[in-house]
């Protein structure tokens, strides 16, 4: 199987060949996630020049694999952590305590004060009592109050279970100062898969104008975290990574001319496209022959890494060596005893028509969200293999 194949663009072709070339040379005893280390150092680089002098934080949920993180740390990014979990994980890749930033702002005390005694120093928050928690566990410690916006025009708002009000923003400022704590800035996010520059202007002026009223009242604030959002591609052109973050940065110094510092989270747009699933049919039926679509089921599913397929949010592009072949719909479905395990049915899938039980297929832009969603044996089926070449 090799990269000019349906369906492709010749920006992904660039992007997967040598991870399609890695699959198509090896056999795999399960569904297996290969990501290309050189296709995200190459994606850093240029989110790096886009961004010009705002500071990467990697989201390590998108994906912690150890040779991602090392490859990270070997390109100067720093790290997003939500967990102690994941502040050991960017530790023992070789990032310095103040490389990471604590991100998550629901926290355990006990976490917070191992963070703290790792030499952390940057943490988030948008309650009291999450200062209460920092203050006592991390004294000292560098905040930045995450706020709520509104509904941007992005794949998905995120604009819901994070984030505190602009007028609970200010109230929270004094808190922490009154805690000894030191308020840096402000972070958002505004949604994930936020797939062209111009949706980022709404947001920013919301924050923008936060970032004022703090002026007036005294607060001096020389941070804004700008979060993720950046996107991925998953069968539609997308603009070339530097160029949308250059717009994104535009936007920034439209809004904030003064900022001291900058610093952004991409996740899913620094390794969605660099990695890819190999997989295998197990079974191709009809629930009845006269039924027009075939119900095809593969060796991974919506538990097994696909959880993203829910509501069909997103389609992935699927290869397979008989891409030569008619095709036809199917309803895609993963192999769990689950009945919600469906990938695809109310847009039916368009696969050979050929296909049958034992056929490899290769799930695209997969480096994002796949080994971190699957479960730990759900059906006594094991979690997603991943390999970093």
């Amino acid at each position: 199987m090799n990269a000019h194949v349906a369906g492709l663009t010749s920006r992904d072709c660039e992007t997967v060949s040598r991870t399609l070339g890695f699959i198509a040379a090896n056999r795999f005893e399960r569904p297996t996630l290969v990501v290309d280390a050189d296709a995200v150092a190459a994606k850093y680089q240029a989110l790096a020049r886009g961004l010009g002098r705002a500071r990467i934080h990697y989201a390590v949920k998108a994906n912690p694999a150890p040779g991602i993180l090392q490859r990270l740390v070997q390109e100067g990014s720093h790290f997003d952590a939500a967990s102690r979990a994941e502040i050991e994980m960017c530790l023992a890749a070789g990032a310095a305590p103040h490389q990471i930033t604590f991100g998550n702002t629901i926290k355990r005390p006990a976490d917070i004060a191992f963070a703290h005694g790792a030499g952390i120093t940057h943490f988030a928050a948008d309650e009291r009592e999450e200062l209460d928690k920092l203050a006592e566990h991390a004294p000292g410690a560098r905040v930045c109050l995450r706020l709520i916006v509104e509904a941007s025009e992005a794949d998905w708002p995120l604009s819901r279970k994070f984030g505190c009000t602009p007028e609970k923003a200010l109230k929270l400022m004094g808190c922490a100062r009154d805690r000894g704590l030191r308020v840096d800035g402000l972070s958002f996010h505004v949604g994930s898969q936020t797939r062209e520059p111009r949706m980022w202007a709404g947001t920013l002026e919301q924050v923008a104008q936060v970032w004022r009223q703090a002026a007036a009242a005294g607060y001096e604030l020389s941070l804004l975290n700008i979060g993720g959002g950046f996107p991925a591609s998953y069968g539609t052109d997308m603009m070339p990574a530097e160029d949308y973050a250059r717009d994104v940065m535009a936007l920034v110094d439209t809004h904030f001319s003064d900022v001291p510092a900058v610093m952004a989270e991409p996740g899913r747009g620094l390794v969605a496209e660099a990695g890819a699933i190999a997989a295998e049919v197990l079974l191709v039926s009809r629930k009845h022959d006269e039924d027009l679509h075939r119900w095809v089921y593969l060796d991974i599913g919506m538990f097994s890494g696909l959880a993203e397929t829910m509501d069909e949010a997103i389609r992935y592009r699927i290869t397979t060596d008989r891409d030569h072949e008619a095709t036809g719909p199917c309803i895609l479905a993963g192999p769990s005893c689950d009945s919600a395990d469906v990938l695809y049915e109310r847009k039916p899938y368009q696969l050979p028509l050929g296909l049958k039980g034992g056929d490899r297929v290769v799930i695209h832009s997969c480096g994002a969200y796949t080994s971190t969603y699957a479960s730990v044996g759900f059906n006594g089926f094991p979690p997603l293999d991943v390999l970093v070449i």
